[in-house]
């Protein structure tokens, strides 16, 4: 076997991603012009897309740091905008796309039409996010595109698989495909709310950080393949334990969040580029199997499919956005008022990415009878082309779009307000904590070690520890021992604050992260290893 296309693929993505981060295209666009020109270089071997491989073992490690990532309160604060795009507008894109696709293009039949739709319906999972964060959207709407790409797969790969159902000749009906929708969609949430509990109980009790990273790298391979077993939706199964871990992952030991963190950045890193490198790769691939559509009328195809996909986004969004609130004074009350700009840069935000090409690889060669499976070629090139298009003029204008209608980001003033209180809070849970330690002898510090513990919680950083003194008569901890294991007990009692402030939302999950870090960092100086 030849691992050096391989090899070539992942250091070239990497340095080809790490440039990107000193310039101000995003790094996707940069990584996909990347593939594209190097496709045309004699002597570069194929990368064909093998979706045996891309959805089984890459996307749901990608699926999984995305969700771990987000925040399952603000996402079930706004479930209702992302079910209506995770779900209801990816049906909507399958049906719009494939009926234009049908009268567009002589010949092809309803149903592979249909087959497109479904294949170019979701937004991909990492794009938008990632260029929203880099710009600074508001957190209401980073939420909202996030919480999005974390399901709509699950939705096109479902309405895909009845697609095909039905051009490959094997009888279904629209009460069937629902019927089937509905059993992946169930399936895969009860599988991750079966697997989720169990899971989270053996990252808690297994006392090694290797360990317990070994289990994190396995978790999402776990939960896919399991509900992929029973014929539910995988995808599901990652995201539903993906936020349950992370919405506790402040239960879990401190060394094992500091060496998770840094591994699934990593992983996410090496598949993000990897991915996006893959999809200017296909160009040879798409290309060479176009056969009886090249030409102009192939070009005309695929502006028109890109106008399409763009417009059946803004068409959903914006009824989807203000309708629900003018029939429901509830909404009113409850959800602040939409603005059409933040519509606008929802609609905007559609990019395609590697699930629509992996998917439109997928499709069968042959059908009953051994024909071949109407227009597939047409259906790749268009994915293809599709993709590429909605990467760089939507990728490519989103920033400055953003800036354009000076959408307010995030209020940093007032979160730094925020963060401060809550600090405050959590210290002085911390100063009490260690006055109620300190009333038992068996904790007895010198004087100047007391004040120590107080000095590093008020300014939070860190110091040089000293082994000091001499063992405890009643415990025989050194007076070093004591006072690490007093610097822990303070540690956790923030730590709890922080994670009530959350659960309470006076603080959002992101600064809880950061929160917890600083107080893993300082765990982790106070409890270096010695041997």
């Amino acid at each position: 076997m030849n691992v050096m296309p391989l090899l070539l693929l992942v250091a070239g993505s990497a340095a080809v991603a790490a440039a990107g981060r000193r310039t101000l295209v995003p790094a996707p666009l940069l990584l996909v012009a990347a593939g594209l020109a190097v496709s045309y270089i004699p002597g570069v071997p194929d990368y064909t897309l093998d979706p045996h491989v891309v959805l089984p073992l890459l996307l749901p490690p990608l699926l999984y740091t995305a969700a771990t990532d987000s925040s399952y309160l603000d996402l079930r604060a706004q479930l209702r905008p992302v079910a209506l795009l995770s779900v209801g507008y990816v049906l909507f894109a399958t049906v719009v796309v494939g009926w234009a696709a049908y009268l567009l293009v002589p010949g092809l039949p309803l149903t592979a039409a249909l087959v497109l739709g479904a294949v170019v319906a979701p937004p991909d999972a990492v794009a938008a996010t990632a260029i929203a964060r880099r710009v600074g959207l508001p957190s209401r709407i980073t939420t909202i595109l996030q919480g999005e790409s974390l399901v709509n797969d699950a939705t096109a790969i479902t309405a895909y698989r009845v697609a095909v159902a039905a051009a490959v000749g094997e009888a279904t009906s629209w009460v069937g495909g629902i019927g089937e929708f509905l059993i992946a969609a169930v399936g895969g949430i009860g599988i991750g709310l079966v697997l989720m509990v169990p899971i989270h109980w053996l990252r808690t009790h297994l006392k090694e950080a290797l360990l317990q990273n070994t289990l994190s790298l396995l978790i999402p391979f776990v939960a896919y393949g399991v509900a992929e077993q029973v014929h539910a939706s995988g995808v599901l199964a990652v995201v539903v334990v993906a936020l349950y871990l992370g919405h506790r992952a402040w239960e879990v030991d401190f060394a094992t969040r500091l060496q998770e963190d840094a591994v699934w950045k990593m992983v996410a890193f090496v598949l993000e580029s990897s991915v996006f490198a893959l999809i200017g790769l296909q160009l040879p691939v798409v290309l060479r199997g176009l056969g009886e559509y090249e030409g102009a009328d192939a070009a005309w195809y695929a502006v028109a499919v890109f106008l399409v996909v763009v417009v059946t986004r803004f068409v959903w969004v914006y009824p989807a956005t203000f309708l629900p609130r003018l029939l429901s004074a509830r909404i009113r009350k409850r959800e602040d008022n939409p603005t059409w700009k933040g519509a606008f840069i929802i609609s905007w935000a559609g990019m395609r990415g590697v699930v629509s090409l992996a998917i439109a690889f997928s499709i069968p060669q042959t059908i009953h009878g051994g024909e071949d499976f109407p227009g597939r070629n047409l259906i790749l090139f268009l994915t293809f082309t599709t993709v590429i298009g909605t990467l760089v003029v939507q990728g490519l204008t989103l920033p400055p779009l953003i800036g354009l209608l000076r959408l307010p980001g995030r209020d940093a003033q007032a979160e730094t307000l925020a963060e401060a209180n809550a600090q405050a809070q959590a210290s002085r849970a911390a100063e009490q904590r260690l006055d109620e330690l300190l009333t038992d002898e068996r904790n007895a510090l010198p004087e100047p070690l007391a004040d120590r513990l107080r000095t590093v919680l008020e300014r939070r950083r860190n110091a040089v520890w000293e082994r000091l003194g001499q063992p405890n008569p009643i415990t025989g901890e050194t007076v070093d021992d004591t006072y690490r294991r007093l610097a822990r007990e303070m540690i956790s009692a923030e730590r709890e604050v922080f994670v009530k402030l959350r659960d309470l939302r006076y603080i959002d999950d992101e600064m809880l992260r950061t929160l917890l870090r600083r107080l893993d960092l300082e765990e982790a100086a106070a409890y270096r290893e010695t041997t």
